[in-house]
């Protein structure tokens, strides 16, 4: 793949930046986020308060993001990308000394208004400067060592921000996409095989941390642990969740009980119905046809996203589009392993679907990026 240099871009002006928006994503996006309406209308046992009616507002004002963002050229965005990332840091340490805590983790900046997760602006903040990085660097140097140390460091300092807060599920989504723009961009596939082996050997060191004085997570991750491994060995206590959530997968069937009339959801059996099991509450209701059409939906948002970045002839573009289409991949991907008990529960919710206002905010900028990449792209 080529790329041109910025000078020889003939780029669309004014009201015909609308016609090259990428309007197919825009379709998916909106349906995925009706979704989410009607789930959070059926947890609300049928009322639009107080989570529909609020997450309607919050994607309307993210729609309106989105068309900004992508309105601005992609160099303005290149330019700012550093700034972006030096933000998303200090705002992260900012959370480690003042942050709003909830459910046990220190996550969040009060503005009234909203509960900010600086964490969400690192997950595109990240890929930004991994992407302006790779744009930059003759892609003859991308595999020698000495040129990976950036981008190394570039995503060990937020995980490790972010794994302090406590907040493993970000800090996995963090590595994921960043692992995504690095291999996009050329990366030798020996040193993903070595980051693998690393990892094996970090999990053997992480679970034999446990009890001791140098404990790598909290007590509560390494409960969660257990409960994924073998959830019956507490089912009312932490594999509660896990336990009731696979029920209600199962009681769906094939075509679901019908809108509002899961038990496990009306009953309040289900835990977190609103955030991150919403998906189970959709399962039940809709069955396995409903699950596999949502999956569809998402799927065929990050086909268009890639599909976006490989017509696009401009480095940065390119990388930093299929960096968010990754990221909002494994954004879906790991909250319905979770749910489904594949991998353990890690605190991530579902996008677009599940109750919350700065995730929300976030991705739809990020998409904004995608946008304004699909516009500003040489033609």
């Amino acid at each position: 793949m080529t790329f041109l240099d910025p000078s020889h871009r003939q780029l669309p002006t004014g009201a015909a930046k609308l016609l090259h928006m990428n309007w197919a994503l825009i379709v998916l996006l909106t349906a995925i986020a009706a979704t989410g309406f009607m789930m959070l209308y059926s947890v609300a046992d049928g009322s639009w308060d107080p989570w529909a009616s609020r997450q309607m507002t919050r994607y309307g004002v993210g729609l309106a993001i989105m068309m900004i963002v992508g309105f601005i050229h992609i160099r303005f965005w290149r330019s700012v990308a550093p700034l972006a990332y030096i933000g998303g840091i200090v705002l992260l340490l900012f959370v480690e000394f003042f942050g709003s805590v909830g459910m046990g983790a220190q996550r969040w900046i009060n503005l009234g208004f909203i509960q900010l997760q600086p964490s969400e602006l690192m997950k595109v903040a990240l890929v930004m400067a991994l992407a302006l990085y790779y744009d930059w660097l003759d892609p003859e140097k991308v595999s020698r060592p000495q040129w990976l140390i950036l981008p190394i460091v570039l995503t060990l300092v937020p995980m490790a921000l972010v794994l302090k807060q406590p907040d493993l599920g970000t800090a996995i989504l963090l590595a994921a996409g960043a692992g995504v723009v690095m291999f996009m961009a050329g990366v030798s596939l020996w040193y993903f095989g070595t980051a693998i082996a690393a990892g094996v050997g970090l999990v053997t060191l992480v679970m034999k941390s446990r009890g001791t004085t140098w404990q790598i997570l909290e007590g509560y991750q390494y409960k969660r642990i257990e409960t994924f491994l073998d959830p019956s060995t507490d089912p009312l206590g932490s594999g509660y969740h896990i336990t009731q959530s696979k029920i209600a997968l199962g009681s769906g069937g094939l075509t679901g009980r019908g809108f509002m009339e899961g038990t496990q959801t009306r009953l309040n059996f289900l835990p977190e119905k609103h955030t991150d099991f919403i998906f189970t509450t959709l399962a039940e209701e809709f069955g396995f046809i409903g699950s596999i059409s949502l999956l569809a939906l998402y799927a065929l948002v990050v086909v268009f996203a890639l599909a976006s970045a490989m017509r696009n002839r401009d480095r940065f573009g390119a990388l930093l589009t299929t960096g968010i289409a990754a990221t909002f991949f494994f954004f879906f991907a790991v909250n319905m392993a979770m749910v489904m008990g594949l991998i353990p529960v890690v605190g991530v919710p579902l996008p677009l679907v599940s109750y919350g206002g700065s995730a929300m905010l976030v991705l739809m900028a990020a998409f904004g990026l995608v946008q304004s990449a699909h516009i500003h792209r040489p033609r």
